[in-house]
């Protein structure tokens, strides 16, 4: 600070001894300025005169102008883009960073580490690239020049019009837009969308600067039940506690559910209810099958089929009310853009189910109240405030974590959390990156390939069960598994805990050699059966639990799941190269992509079971069908009527009643092989999910790619929803992108 002060002073006073040295000749300056300004007055009055022959020779100047320039369009523009290509090009080419690539020039024969910003950069390049193709598609035009003349002859325009309109009284419309003469306003455009992909991102893992948002919305309070509905005890009527009954409630709701027959589920639900209960409950009610929960079953049945009744005026006002707490609670203010909340509502209190025959199914899911919530903002924001009379647990201040809410539930005691929407910025760039790593694995999996091989024959048997849990990933796409304590959950496995009960050696099966069948359950108690030829080094007795470590060394950010997202896209894009017909009409395209995405599944054992309604709704699109056929069979007769008739009258209207028919039959051959593509299509999935895949595995330029190439409307392979939650891929993704 001191030197900042004495810098100042010395130059106050330089300025002070240059002023007084200099005052002479300010003086002298100030006459001779005088003398200018006088004669400048002199020749404004001459220029007066010579003022309109100065505006002929003036545009005749600009027009002469005008012509050199259309000449150096016409004569030399392929210059002026040639030099514009050039310098796009050597723009290209520097990013700010040397570029270093070997593809066999590494130590190691694997992709070593790359830097956090690269698919950013990757990202920015492609850009580049799109709008240097924009940019030499467009006609280079000559600017044109604006005269003095056109200037004033603008102005006095604006000012006539302005005197001459008399401004008319404003009505609004029905949407509140404002009109000036009556007519309806012109609708206004929509706000370009926040392209974040285009910026660049944060280091040192730092999410986010500013995080502003209003917290959770928590479950509304039970509502006791009216007095004629009863819970009965060994036939007799007993009142509940409010907490007993409001536990007595959640087992009534699934009374007709498969869930209430089995042992497991009844056990831990009784276990748990007593807890609920008063001393006097507990010791009547000693006997889960005594305890009658029908009434309270008819009861909120004939509430659910009063809420399908509701007037549409009821309906508007429940709408209306959500729509209220959505815009309130569903936003948040993340670094000066609004972003979309997935799920800022708190689960409320229930019984859990869990997938498959999970062993806690039936505990109760306590009610989440304040005081178990952490909230996570930015210090200067404005902090959510808890229900009046309540606190929270705690309110952090991590930039370095996505989540909003969490909080530890109490069945197997994980932490929950309310995060961004699938749209947000956190959101796409975690997709992104992880697709990028998926894409840089395609540069060195046949290294690694090669590598595993040679691993079956290591002496150290660590190595051996390695290479082969490594196999497996990469061939039948598994999942790694982790290892868990034995009753926390499902019994379900992966690659790296699979045990000797889950697979059986074969000598030989089925005309093969060496195959293992596979059989367990996997993730969401989904049973994997599979029988799979394989090399002879190969056993159940070389799988492992230590794998994720050993990928790493092989390339930076390589996982088993990675494996799954590589082997799940480069397998979209191959089928997609090798079944899409260019010529067939957009359902037929649809269904050769279909059949792509269910290949993907099948590898990753995408099951689902057969929808309940699929029967029905089968027998409903076969009664289509064979309306279509009887209604284009008619039109088939009347069309070869008609040219029957088109022989004998041989006149114009006669020829165009057959090229009507002709239409007629072409038009519902199409509708009719749209149903049978649509029941195919249907037919194929009864039991395979193709969402999973979409959504997760499969890097979403390779379909938007597909879409743009073969002229497929985007919306034909992903919803609104899923739009947003892809729109970085949808507009980097160019038809010719492949994984």
């Amino acid at each position: 600070m001191s030197g900042d002060h004495s810098h100042n002073d010395s130059q106050i006073d330089s300025g002070s001894r240059h002023n007084d040295s200099h005052k002479h000749k300010d003086k002298y300056k100030d006459k001779e300025h005088k003398h200018k300004d006088h004669k400048k007055d002199k020749e404004r009055e001459k220029s007066k005169y010579s003022n309109s022959e100065h505006r002929d020779s003036s545009d005749k100047k600009h027009r002469d102008k005008d012509k050199e320039r259309l000449k150096l369009k016409d004569g030399s523009s392929d210059k002026q883009k040639d030099k514009h290509k050039e310098k796009k090009k050597e723009e290209r080419s520097f990013d700010g960073k040397p570029k270093k690539e070997k593809e066999n020039g590494f130590e190691s024969p694997f992709i070593k580490s790359e830097p956090e910003n690269d698919f950013y950069h990757s990202l920015k390049h492609e850009k580049s690239l799109k709008r240097e193709r924009d940019d030499d598609d467009a006609e280079f035009k000559p600017k044109k020049i604006k005269t003095e003349n056109d200037r004033s002859e603008k102005k006095a325009k604006k000012r006539k019009q302005e005197e001459d309109i008399k401004p008319k009284k404003k009505i609004k419309d029905k949407k509140g837009e404002v009109a000036t003469d009556g007519k309806k306003k012109a609708k206004k455009e929509p706000e370009e969308k926040w392209k974040w992909w285009e910026e660049e991102r944060y280091t040192d893992g730092v999410k986010w600067k500013f995080l502003e948002h209003k917290g959770p919305v928590f479950a509304p309070p039970c509502d006791p039940l009216p007095s004629n509905v009863k819970f009965y005890y060994d036939g007799k009527h007993m009142k509940l506690s409010s907490s007993a009954e409001e536990v007595a409630t959640f087992f009534a709701k699934m009374l007709d559910h498969e869930y209430t027959t089995k042992e497991v589920f009844r056990k831990n639900f009784y276990k748990d209810w007593r807890k609920e209960m008063m001393s006097e409950e507990k010791s009547k009610i000693t006997d889960l099958n005594k305890c009658d929960f029908s009434e309270m079953s008819e009861y909120f049945k004939a509430q659910s089929e009063a809420r399908k009744a509701m007037t549409k005026e009821d309906k508007q006002k429940i709408k209306e009310e959500n729509e209220r707490i959505l815009q309130e609670y569903g936003f948040c203010i993340m670094d000066n853009h609004k972003e979309r909340i997935a799920n800022f509502r708190i689960e409320p209190p229930g019984l859990f189910r869990g997938r498959g025959d999970h062993p806690k199914m039936g505990m109760l899911k306590r009610r989440i109240r304040p005081e178990d919530i952490i909230v996570n903002c930015s210090k200067d924001s404005k902090h959510p405030k808890p229900p009046p009379g309540t606190k929270w647990k705690e309110v952090r201040h991590d930039n370095k974590v996505t989540w909003l809410v969490s909080w530890t539930e109490n069945i197997q005691g994980s932490i929950k959390y309310i995060m961004l929407n699938p749209s947000s910025r956190i959101k796409g760039e975690k997709d992104w990156q992880k697709y990028e790593t998926a894409r840089r694995l395609k540069k060195c999996v046949e290294q690694i390939r090669a590598q595993y091989r040679d691993d079956w024959k290591s002496k150290e048997m660590r190595i051996r069960q390695r290479a082969v849990a490594l196999y497996f990933i990469d061939k039948l796409a598994l999942r790694a598994g982790n290892e868990k304590e034995e009753g926390e959950t499902a019994d379900t496995v992966g690659c790296c805990s699979l045990r000797v009960e889950h697979l059986t050696l074969h000598q030989e099966m089925d005309g093969q050699e060496y195959v293992v069948e596979f059989d367990f359950l996997g993730k969401d108690s989904i049973r994997y059966y599979n029988k799979v030829p394989v090399e002879k080094r190969v056993s159940f007795q070389n799988l492992t639990s230590i794998l994720n470590k050993h990928l790493q060394e092989l390339m930076d950010g390589l996982t088993a799941k990675v494996f799954r997202t590589y082997n799940a896209s480069i397998t979209l894009q191959q089928q997609l190269n090798e079944i899409t017909n260019s010529e067939d009409n957009v359902p037929a395209k649809i269904l050769s992509y279909n059949r792509a995405n269910r290949a993907v599944a099948i590898l990753c054992n995408h099951q689902r079971a057969p929808p309940k309604t699929f029967e029905k709704s089968m027998q409903n699109l076969q009664t289509k069908i064979d309306a279509k056929k009887e209604q284009l069979a008619d039109a088939k007769r009347e069309l070869k009527s008609a040219k029957a008739d088109a022989k004998v009258r041989r006149d114009e209207k006669s020829k165009k009643a057959v090229e009507s028919k002709k239409k007629a039959v072409q038009r519902i051959e199409e509708q009719l092989m749209k149903l049978e593509v649509q029941a195919t299509d249907r037919e194929e999935n009864k039991q395979i999910a193709l969402g999973t895949s979409k959504l997760n595995y499969l890097d979403p330029r390779i379909s938007i790619a597909w879409c743009k190439k073969f002229g497929i409307p985007i919306e034909k392979i992903y919803n609104k929803t899923q739009r947003e939650k892809f729109a970085w891929a949808i507009d980097m993704a160019e038809k010719d992108f492949q994984f």
